[in-house]
């Protein structure tokens, strides 16, 4: 089976993003592409038009660390992006059979005891483990499920995110950072095979070859039940973990967003509660009144 091109692809792809201004250079002619020709990559980067062309046809796929740097600083990659190259271009093991993501004690704790939202997730973006909070702000954040397949194919999570379409490319960028240093993992290549035979989108931002860092920001949502919110998301590295990050929702104290946050919170203790109730066998039906 032939093994993917990424190296040739990023190069590509990060090429067609940039243009001969961008890098002191004169746009001469009719250009029937976006973005720098190969020759001119070659000549930023200081090394043959010949040699430039066999490492985008994947024809030689380990470039000396001298070049990789060049190429960085000719296509104008960010620290981020410099890294991802690197990890492509760094001879790795292939990887065992994944075994199953287990989240420390510890962390479990922490997570159930936090009044806000917080989940664990690991490097597929799979939900490990949730607070009843985090729950109630997204059924999409219950232990199982893929916040990526969620975000791309469930239309309320376009609903509940005020910025969906930065929270994808966000996202795809993330993953995309991530795959560079498991390229050969099936599940990895399993989870993007269905994202973009499913999704339009989804195709053309993995396309891009974006790498974001797993970094937390600003967040926008609208929850069908307390309404607006303005968040802000940490992700914390899950230390001694393959990859896990805790992930936790919170907002300024004393604004609407927080008062919203705290209604939610009530939301979902209300839902354990009930939850809990419709465990215990029911004696009389007096007991249980039908909602109002």
């Amino acid at each position: 089976m032939q093994t993917p091109n990424t190296l040739g692809e990023f190069l590509r792809a990060r090429r067609e993003q940039v243009h001969p201004q961008d890098v002191g250079l004169r746009a001469i002619g009719q250009r029937r592409t976006p973005g720098l020709r190969r020759e001119e990559v070659a000549l930023l980067a200081g090394i043959s038009t010949d040699y430039y062309l066999r490492l985008e046809q994947g024809r030689d796929r380990t470039p000396s660390a001298q070049v990789t740097a060049a190429l960085a600083r000719a296509l104008r990659l960010d620290p981020d992006q410099t890294a991802y190259l690197h990890g492509l271009v760094r001879p790795r093991p292939r990887p065992g059979r994944s075994r199953p993501q287990q989240v420390p004690a510890g962390t479990r704790l922490l997570v159930d005891s936090l009044p806000m939202p917080a989940f664990v997730e690991d490097r597929y973006l799979d939900v490990l483990a949730a607070n009843p909070v985090a729950r109630a702000l997204s059924p999409n954040l219950r232990p199982g499920t893929n916040r990526l397949l969620a975000a791309f194919l469930d239309p309320g999570e376009r609903e509940l995110f005020e910025d969906w379409e930065q929270a994808t490319a966000a996202a795809v960028g993330q993953l995309r950072a991530v795959t560079g240093a498991h390229a050969d993992d099936p599940r990895m290549a399993a989870l993007v095979g269905e994202l973009a035979l499913k999704s339009e989108r989804f195709r053309k931002l993995w396309a891009r070859h974006d790498v974001v860092r797993r970094a937390g920001g600003p967040a926008r949502l609208h929850h069908l039940e307390v309404g607006a919110l303005e968040l802000h998301r940490e992700k914390l590295v899950v230390a001694g973990t393959d990859d896990q990050v805790l992930v936790v929702y919170h907002a300024e104290p004393g604004t609407p967003s927080a008062r919203a946050l705290a209604r939610l919170a009530t939301i979902a203790a209300g839902s354990a509660d009930e939850s809990e109730e419709s465990r215990e066998p029911v004696r009389d039906p007096r007991w249980h009144l039908p909602p109002a």
